[in-house]
């Protein structure tokens, strides 16, 4: 099995971006060196019962100190560009001063991969908060927002346009409704009104940043990665039609049309009158900002049927096949035509910016046998998403580059080391670092681009 792509597939053009992807608290390790000072995610795995095994990222793949042959490895797979994050916790203390050790571990970073010809794509936050502005209520507090922008400003001004492209938040829906909205993430705080002001300081966040980064890297791009997936009614009924609606709103349009338009869906404050965000006067007009991109990460689809309480519940997908239907481990349905669906339908809602699908991809029970991953799963699973991607170009979405995740198997949050994502396999007692079949794959799709 390997991916095959149509022969007139425009991701296949040299203008076509391709990548791999990381970020920081999953693979750096080293979370007491370098003057790093503590993240929300070193406290919450050290509490009893929050990530399975009581594992933490204190190891991780020890990117930290193997990163010029994480680099070299990337190199190796001939990939255009190398998206990973910058760890909030190492380039500031604090007391605000600038931790000199942690640019320049990232400063390397990006100068080697620019020799290399690769290009960086920064993100600056992918959750790893950190935990002194957390006991100051975290991104309850509308400070957090404005210390980012502070932060963001630091990393900007000093990289400038040496990275390709900036991402202001990783995932801010993760961030809000797993960390403060349900508890399943760090901090682990649960309640509607929690998530939905945590994820109102988020965007504002974002907004407040982008101008601060621009004037510092004025050439490279500036953007922000929302995880998305197209919701489907599981009968025809109105009830189901609606609920698939509204799934799609809470899930895609809470984040996405403040963004893009300006404003909160209307069915927001219909349905949480009393757990509405503090939004003060001129928020959403900063959080509106132009952005240079958008990234999606897609990994799956949902289900849903009416629920009078809770307006839906999830529904699972053999129920409305009436047969069984493939998942991961992560028990996610593997649905790539969820995908085209998905961007057609945002296609059709917004004016989008040019869109690039920052991760996607699948965990699976990946083994080592003679040497070898046979990770066949996955590889069936890159070659069927992205000829949706290709579909969704052909109909006329605006799609510049796709990035696969991960590039190793790492620290799966809540999910400790139990699930593995990556196209290289890492042996965590050793650090060994092996291809499996999947990155052999698209080193392949790659090398035969025109």
């Amino acid at each position: 099995m390997t991916i095959r792509l149509p022969t007139d597939s425009a991701l296949l053009k040299k203008n076509f971006t391709f990548g791999v992807a990381t970020s920081s608290y999953q693979i750096e390790g080293a979370i007491h060196e370098g003057g790093r000072i503590s993240s929300i995610w070193d406290t919450f795995c050290q509490k009893e019962g929050k990530v399975l095994n009581g594992e933490s990222g204190e190891i991780a793949c020890d990117h930290y100190h193997r990163w010029q042959a994480d680099l070299e490895l990337i190199e190796s797979l001939g990939v255009d560009a190398y998206r990973f994050s910058i760890a909030w916790p190492r380039i500031i203390a604090e007391d605000g001063s600038v931790l000199e050790e942690g640019l320049i571990f990232y400063e390397n970073i990006i100068n080697t991969l620019n020799e290399k010809g690769i290009k960086p794509y920064v993100t600056l936050y992918h959750w790893d908060l950190p935990q002194h502005l957390e006991d100051r209520g975290g991104w309850l507090n509308r400070e957090t927002a404005y210390h980012f922008a502070d932060y963001a400003d630091v990393v900007c001004q000093r990289f400038g346009d040496r990275v390709h492209t900036y991402t202001t938040l990783n995932e801010p829906w993760c961030s809000a409704y797993m960390g403060y909205r349900f508890g399943l993430h760090a901090p682990g705080l649960t309640g509607n009104r929690f998530g939905f002001q945590a994820m109102h300081h988020l965007l504002l966040a974002h907004g407040l940043a982008l101008p601060k980064m621009r004037a510092a890297a004025p050439k490279a791009s500036h953007g922000i990665v929302l995880n998305m997936q197209p919701y489907y009614p599981l009968t025809d009924s109105k009830a189901d039609i609606e609920a698939a609606k509204f799934a799609e709103d809470e899930f895609n349009h809470f984040y996405a049309q403040p963004i893009l338009m300006g404003s909160y869906p209307e069915s927001f404050a219909k349905a949480w009158p009393e757990d509405l965000p503090l939004i003060v006067p001129g928020d959403l007009e900063i959080i509106s900002g132009k952005i240079d991109y958008m990234g999606i990460n897609y990994y799956s689809r949902g289900v849903v049927k009416h629920q009078p309480d809770s307006y839906y519940e999830g529904a699972p997908a053999e129920e409305l096949f009436g047969g069984d239907v493939e998942r991961t481990t992560m028990d996610w349905e593997v649905y790539p035509d969820g995908l085209t669906d998905l961007l057609v339908g945002l296609n059709d809602r917004y004016e989008l910016p040019p869109i690039y699908i920052t991760e996607n991809g699948m965990a699976s029970d990946d083994l080592i046998e003679d040497g070898r991953v046979n990770d066949e799963q996955r590889v069936r699973y890159f070659d069927s998403h992205l000829n949706a991607l290709d579909q969704s170009i052909r109909k006329g979405v605006n799609v510049a580059g796709y990035f696969a995740w991960s590039l190793m198997d790492n620290f799966e949050w809540a999910e400790g080391y139990s699930k593995r994502f990556g196209m290289v396999f890492v042996d965590y007692e050793t650090q060994a670092r092996t291809l499996k079949n999947s990155a052999v794959s698209y080193r392949q799709l790659l090398s035969e681009r025109s």
